[in-house]
């Protein structure tokens, strides 16, 4: 298990365009947004140390996951991830008109919801929530098509309004046909 001590550093890499993470004992993890949506901040950062609100988020995130079928080393691939979202990237415009109307919640962050398209639905984890709109990342493996261009992958991030939300109590929702 990937366990956060003073040892780790923020860095943004120059070379290669990316905001990584170093991990100690030569072990890099280079995090999944793209360095068109990192802030100002993010890519003139080095060595900055991995902070205590850090560890607090990634370990909030990292509870929130419990029920997701990830292994270990794959939700500790999206804690990183969530934690640079919320630390690091640029206001994303809303993109609810990809996901179809659900009851609604009022999501906290850390906490896993269902995004549903008019064909498809994902896990997603809360990043950050204004109360009216939530910062999505998706926390499933398989792609998510949003419409016949464009799809998520796994860590990937979108805004959406929280009327779009369905809560996630460990199961997906099945999709039964009637018959007959």
């Amino acid at each position: 298990m990937l366990t956060p001590n003073n040892s780790w550093y923020w860095q943004f890499d120059t070379k290669r365009n990316t905001l990584m993470l170093e991990l100690g004992n030569e072990l890099l993890f280079c995090v999944a947004i793209p360095a068109k949506q990192l802030t100002v901040e993010a890519k003139s950062i080095s060595n900055q140390i991995f902070t205590v609100a850090d560890v607090a988020a990634y370990q909030t995130f990292k509870e929130g996951m419990v029920d997701l079928p990830l292994s270990e080393a794959r939700k500790s691939e999206l804690a990183l991830n969530a934690v640079a979202a919320y630390r690091f990237q640029k206001p994303l415009m809303l993109r609810s008109w990809f996901f179809v109307p659900q009851a609604g919640v009022d999501p906290d962050w850390g906490e896993v919801v269902i995004l549903k398209t008019a064909n498809d639905y994902a896990r997603f984890i809360i990043i950050e929530t204004d109360g009216n709109s939530s910062l999505c990342m998706l926390a499933d493996v398989t792609p998510i098509k949003l419409d016949h261009d464009k799809e998520l992958n796994f860590s990937d991030t979108i805004r959406v309004m929280n009327n779009r939300i369905s809560p996630y109590s460990g199961i997906l929702p099945m999709g039964f046909a009637l018959v007959g």
